[in-house]
């Protein structure tokens, strides 16, 4: 591990002690996974996970964060937010980040204002800040602070210190929301929700493990890795079979590949 990096890591186990008592928006993903663990491997228990369950978190993402923090021995939190609850943010507008965290994140204050926790913290790491992400905005207005950011961990940082914490999630692929599969200004609904998930979690069972399904309607758009192309393409009768069933006309591949953020591109 490079001196940079281990000054990094320092500079994060100093803010942390500062703060001794943290609640830590935990997706389960390579970021917050590494800051939880982290934090917990600092203060203990005075470390609590927070988990949101709402119509855009899949399944098996909720399952794999309530096994991360049973396995390390965490106190974890699972907040359920309704399909009701978010009517202005399934209408997709150019916001609607911005209005979701700040939903998400004033029931993670409450839960720490109830618990006597003063400290919420979100896991966006230094390479966050190159795309657009209105959420951000909420976070500074609600006073959450982002660590990694601060200190100027990268992605590619994080990984390296959870590999080094033999953290299962150090390769795991990047996470999003099952919202952002959709173009903005094209409503969020619970049966296109439902179509994505299911095509997403087919996919993976050929050995795909970074990929997105971009949602158009009666079209779905595939985002894999241009690697993994020829495995979409060998397997591309059965993938277009099991989508059509869930109720896509027309399955097509992106051919430019995996790209974080993609429908941003038209921004």
């Amino acid at each position: 591990m490079n001196k940079q990096l281990n000054e990094k890591k320092e500079q994060l186990k100093i803010s942390l002690i500062k703060m001794n008592k943290v609640v830590i928006a935990f997706s389960g993903g390579v970021d917050s996974a590494f800051l939880l663990a982290f934090s917990h491997q600092i203060l203990g228990k005075n470390t609590i996970a927070v988990t949101i369950d709402s119509p855009f978190t899949p399944s098996w993402e909720l399952d794999d964060a309530k096994e991360f923090t049973k396995s390390m021995k965490i106190n974890h939190k699972i907040i359920k937010i309704v399909y009701k609850e978010l009517e202005y943010i399934r209408k997709n507008q150019l916001d609607r980040c911005y209005y979701c965290k700040k939903l998400i994140f004033k029931r993670i204050k409450d839960f720490a204002k109830k618990n006597n926790f003063k400290f919420v913290l979100d896991a966006s790491n230094y390479d966050d800040l190159n795309d657009y992400r209105p959420g951000m905005k909420a976070l500074k207005e609600l006073k959450i602070i982002s660590p990694l950011i601060d200190v100027g961990l990268k992605k590619e940082e994080v990984r390296i210190l959870s590999k080094k914490m033999n953290l299962t999630s150090w390769d795991k692929p990047s996470m999003a929301c099952l919202a952002s599969r959709f173009p903005y200004n094209s409503p969020i609904t619970s049966s296109g929700l439902e179509k994505i998930e299911k095509s997403e979690e087919y996919i993976r069972s050929f050995g795909i493990k970074q990929l997105r399904v971009r949602y158009f309607d009666e079209i779905a758009k595939i985002e894999v890795f241009k690697k993994d192309l020829k495995l979409i393409i060998k397997n591309s009768q059965r993938i277009a079979k099991f989508m059509k069933k869930l109720g896509f006309k027309y399955i097509t591949i992106d051919l430019e590949g995996y790209r974080t953020g993609s429908l941003n591109e038209a921004l």
